[in-house]
């Protein structure tokens, strides 16, 4: 569906027919560019909205259908761009993406959203406040959009560091408990953040460069400055990543240490029960003639005898810190 359609002349909004491919004959006679927002169209709607525009078939394709990499492409004088947006729920602990697919013309800028993700509906509102960026055309469209998406990894990125730092937290309490399951699904999300936000530091690095001679040099500076964002919030991601790993290596090397220490007393409380028994067991023997069996205080000596070993034995791992 069609989200809004303006005409933007001199960095202003002004009004115009509700036709789009007549906006975009104004905005080619008189200046100016037009800037259409889609949502999840359907072939039927987008070809009915920018057929007229004459998309690259691939271009069309892409739209529809979605599930594409960042990326910035030409085609045949349109340039295409695509950026993930990403949404954290931190109640479920689940990343979600979307995607942004974005169409510049001199004269137009078609962005197609599919999916959930960054909140972008003040977007087009803060970029009329600011008309002096407006009039470096279509690109300081796709800036505005990509610096919003850009700042969303960054709050996202720091949502998820309080996640592994809590999960860090409880593997080093002390408790006997395993957060196994809870680092594996925290650590899935993590890569799936990457896997959404490194592909387009490329295509964000050639728009603030000199690869793509169609955005205005006034506007470079601005992607430069996305640029370092988005960097930061891959650093961060990797960062993350990185530490998550080490606390799931800490919380099974934690298990592997309590599962040791359980080794140990067992085997301790064995070897004290082993004294006595092996003791009671030699005169527990059925033999007639046995030299002890004649002995007054024998059988208080054998009780003194066993009670001894068993005491040293216990003060010995009790020491060893076995029990």
């Amino acid at each position: 569906m069609i989200v809004d359609v303006a005409l933007y002349q001199d960095g202003r909004r002004v009004d115009g027919p509700e036709d789009i491919s007549d906006l975009v004959e104004i905005a080619k006679r008189d200046g100016g560019f037009v800037w259409v927002g889609l949502a999840e169209p359907t072939k039927k709607e987008f070809d009915l909205i920018v057929g007229e525009l004459n998309f690259h078939p691939l271009a069309v394709e892409d739209a529809i259908h979605a599930n594409q990499r960042p990326k910035l492409e030409d085609y045949e004088g349109l340039t295409f761009f695509v950026l993930k947006t990403v949404f954290f729920d931190k109640k479920e602990q689940e990343i979600t993406t979307g995607e942004l697919l974005c169409f510049i013309d001199e004269h137009f800028i078609v962005i197609v959203r599919h999916g959930e993700g960054s909140p972008l509906a003040t977007v087009r509102h803060d970029l009329e406040q600011r008309p002096e960026m407006l009039k470096f055309g279509p690109f300081s469209v796709l800036h505005a959009v990509a610096d919003r998406v850009i700042d969303g990894y960054t709050f996202i990125g720091a949502s998820l560091e309080q996640e592994v730092v809590g999960v860090e937290n409880k593997v080093f309490n002390g408790k006997r408990q395993t957060f196994s399951q809870e680092i594996y699904f925290l650590k899935r999300e993590i890569i799936e953040f990457k896997h959404a936000i490194e592909p387009l530091l490329i295509p964000i690095n050639r728009l603030a460069g000199d690869s793509a001679p169609r955005v205005p040099d006034g506007i470079k500076p601005f992607f430069r400055d996305t640029s370092d964002h988005l960097l930061q919030a891959i650093e961060q991601a990797t960062g993350l990543d990185s530490l998550i790993t080490s606390v799931l290596q800490a919380d099974l090397a934690h298990i592997q240490v309590q599962q040791n220490i359980d080794v140990r007393r067992i085997s301790a409380w064995v070897a004290l029960a082993s004294g006595p028994t092996m003791v009671a067991g030699i005169y527990g023997m059925n033999f007639h003639h046995m030299p002890e069996l004649g002995t007054r205080y024998g059988y208080y000596v054998v009780l003194a005898g066993m009670a001894t070993l068993t005491a040293f034995l216990f003060r010995k791992f009790k020491k060893s810190e076995w029990l």
